[in-house]
């Protein structure tokens, strides 16, 4: 994946007509196996959210945002290949804002190979935290805003489980089958 950005979180003030401008929200949906996607983008064109239908935490479209299909054109080429088996990495500009610990966790979701899994007690190690912050790491992978481009559904439990996904455990069974990852 290339051009991934991240920066902090900040608070929103009253915004003027230019400050209004870099606020914006755009968004589209894509249709997909696992139902209509939810792509959000910010005023650069930068993918910040990919929300499948009922998500856990989840976006959903608000007041002010802009419906517009453009910045995403890329994005839903890359997600049709992908859902056809034909592209194994995404390469696309994503940004997501979050505590830095999460931000962390996501970036080694990224290092995640196509058709592999790994768990939540490797991605603490990959980030430097201890065993006891695995409960941390799984709330903040399921904080990722980027489901499918960011490959949280690659993480598994220690025992080899498919635990927890915030698009729901059947959504991470069909993802993990297209990679032909074998399941338990």
């Amino acid at each position: 994946m290339t051009d991934r950005s991240t920066g902090p979180t900040t608070g929103t003030t009253t915004a003027t007509t230019a400050e209004a401008a870099v606020e914006a929200t755009y968004w589209t949906r894509c249709e997909s196996p696992l139902g209509s996607l939810l792509l959000t983008a910010d005023a650069d064109g930068v993918l910040t959210s990919l929300s499948v239908p009922r998500q856990k935490g989840g976006r959903t479209v608000g007041e002010g945002w802009r419906h517009d299909p453009g910045p995403f054109r890329a994005a839903e080429e890359q997600l049709r290949a992908y859902f056809a088996g034909e592209l194994k990495e995404f390469a696309l500009p994503l940004r997501a804002h979050g505590t830095a610990f999460r931000e962390r966790v996501w970036t080694a979701l990224d290092t995640v190979p196509y058709g592999t899994t790994t768990t939540y007690g490797e991605i603490a190690a990959r980030i430097g935290a201890s065993r006891a912050a695995v409960r941390a790491v799984g709330g903040a992978i399921g904080a990722n805003p980027l489901l499918v481009l960011r490959p949280c559904h690659r993480v598994i439990g220690a025992d080899g489980s498919l635990t927890g996904y915030a698009g729901g455990l059947e959504r991470k069974v069909r993802l993990l089958a297209l990679e032909g990852v074998p399941l338990p």
